[in-house]
């Protein structure tokens, strides 16, 4: 006797359901195609892409974590990946790339695995060894540095910016980003919160500069002020220099004509006094945070200060730790010892836009590197590069030590994993052994990106590491291998163990998935579906 039972649904009819090996396959595939996209924008040759919104607006970057970001992703398992690319971003600033597509290949190596039958909690215990034993060798074959390197943190900040839009001056660039990164370090710990990175195009990224102190994207409040203020003064206010409102809302009753008069010459007065109050603290030139009414713009302006309004909080900040002023919310407290000081404060027209140059500041706490470019693409560019670079040299000064690049503690890492798996007896070995050869995909797509032989080039690389030359990496100019070193090519250690444990940690979590229940979104023309194209419940 047969027993007919009824299939039983235990979802609504508007959700979707994967599961077992193919909601692990479509998920590892999604990731993959991720990490494929960005993978040949890797390195010094790398190519760009070009992003358009559905405003038209454009982007060309290779900066993998801006490509990512500007791409709308829909499947759950491929956003997974973006995530490992913005942590990337938030923690060392540069390496978006490189942890990208070591998830990519770790995931792709593991789906060998799982088509040997091998199970997934096998490979993840295998991949957690492996990553353990990575950091492990990062840390052994790491250099450690000075805080007052120089010369080593100028080479990082060139290899960030190496193979983007702003290499024509990386030397430049890279000297302004460690002398920015020296300013707002207080027992080594560097705070890149404080450097206000700038913009402006129509220049060339060579007059890119370091200003010591602060840029401000505002004109003066009057233009009966002065434009250039020498040996300035400064009062920082936190509140309106105009008449308050009151609190509730009144009503004042005016019969005769000259009583208007008499309420006009009040407020004048007031605001006569509350000028009159700043300039006894000997200031000279005013940032306020608030509004400054037109009469009291004109009472100052007569008086030669120079003021500046409706400032933003953040550059106020800013401004306060260039200057060493003390932002008042009370006139009674703005002092002498209240004051800031620079030597120069002036009014600069950059374009058809003026700005206020706050400079040469007397050891200032913050900083700003104003950008320039010939067009609005390039200064974007130009920015992401700078920033990059920024990153990389902070999280240098921050742990001191450094690795060399060009994919040679890649492969390193590799051969000690190698080594390592052979220690093991289980399947462990064939999970540890696939993570070695998924952080080959570094130098593999270096050699690939630059137009030359991968499979030749690694033969080469791994030859040069059996004999102990740990730092022999590629040489995209010429094909060769090179001691990476010695060729300046120098990154951070913390861009390589992020890469290591973002890389990891998302493919264990992919791996983890057997089951993917979804529900549908509201159906909108041309809206695809999250999971993919397996939509049938498996």
């Amino acid at each position: 006797m047969t027993n007919n039972m009824q299939p039983i649904f235990i979802l609504p009819e508007d959700y979707q359901r994967i599961s077992g090996k193919s909601a692990l396959k479509n998920n590892i595939s999604a990731a993959i195609a991720v990490a494929d996209t960005v993978r040949t924008t890797l390195g010094p040759k790398g190519m760009d892409k070009m992003l358009v919104d559905s405003s038209g607006n454009t982007i060309i970057t290779n900066d993998g974590v801006a490509i990512l970001e500007e791409m709308e992703i829909e499947h759950p398992a491929a956003k997974m990946i973006v995530e490992v690319a913005r942590t990337q971003e938030e923690e060392v600033g540069d390496g978006t790339t490189t942890a990208v597509i070591i998830a990519g290949e770790l995931l792709k190596n593991a789906q060998s695995l799982l088509e040997q039958n091998i199970h997934p909690s096998i490979i993840i215990k295998g991949y957690r060894i492996a990553q353990a034993k990575a950091l492990e060798t990062l840390k052994m074959i790491s250099v450690e540095i000075k805080e007052k390197d120089t010369e080593t943190l100028e080479k990082i900040g060139e290899t960030a910016i190496t193979g983007k839009g702003a290499e024509i001056a990386k030397e430049h660039l890279s000297r302004s980003a460690v002398k920015a990164i020296s300013r707002v370090t207080e027992n080594g710990e560097p705070d890149i919160d404080n450097i206000k990175i700038c913009k402006k195009h129509g220049d060339s990224v060579e007059n890119s500069e370091l200003i010591e102190g602060v840029v401000i994207d505002k004109e003066r409040a009057h233009s009966g002020m002065p434009k250039k203020v020498e040996n300035a003064r400064i009062a920082m206010l936190d509140l309106p220099v105009e008449i308050r409102d009151t609190e509730i809302d009144a009503k004042i009753q005016i019969t005769d004509p000259e009583k208007i008069q008499q309420f006009l010459d009040v407020e004048e007065k007031m605001l006569r006094e509350m000028v009159n109050k700043i300039e006894k603290s000997g200031a000279n030139v005013i940032f306020c945070q608030k509004g400054i009414d037109e009469i009291a713009q004109f009472f100052l302006s007569q008086k030669r200060f120079l003021a500046v309004r409706r400032v933003k909080k953040s550059d106020m900040e800013k401004l306060s730790k260039a200057t060493g002023a003390t932002i008042v919310n009370n006139l009674e407290e703005l002092s002498q010892k209240s004051l800031g000081h620079a030597r120069l404060v002036q009014e600069k027209k950059i374009g058809n836009e003026n700005f206020i140059f706050v400079e040469k500041c007397n050891n200032p706490k913050a900083v700003t590197i104003l950008i320039r470019g010939a067009t609005e693409h390039v200064v974007e560019e130009v920015e992401r590069a700078v920033k990059d670079s920024v990153g990389d040299i902070a999280s240098a000064v921050k742990s001191r030590r450094v690795v060399g690049g060009a994919g040679a503690c890649e492969i390193e890492i590799s051969k000690e994993l190698m080594g390592f798996a052979s220690t093991f007896k289980g399947k462990e070995q064939l999970a540890i052994e696939s993570f070695a050869k998924s952080l080959e995909v570094v130098p593999k797509t270096l050699a690939e990106n630059s137009g030359f032989d991968p499979i030749d080039l690694l033969a080469e690389l791994k030859s040069a590491h059996e004999k102990s030359e740990i730092w022999a990496g590629i040489s995209v100019l010429d094909g060769k291998i090179t001691d990476s070193w010695k060729q300046g090519v120098i990154e951070p250690l913390k861009i390589k163990t992020q890469a290591v444990n973002s890389a990891t940690e998302v493919a264990v979590m992919i791996l983890r998935v057997d089951d993917v229940i979804a529900a549908s979104k509201k159906k909108q023309p041309g809206a695809g579906n999250p999971l993919g194209e397996e939509q049938q419940e498996q």
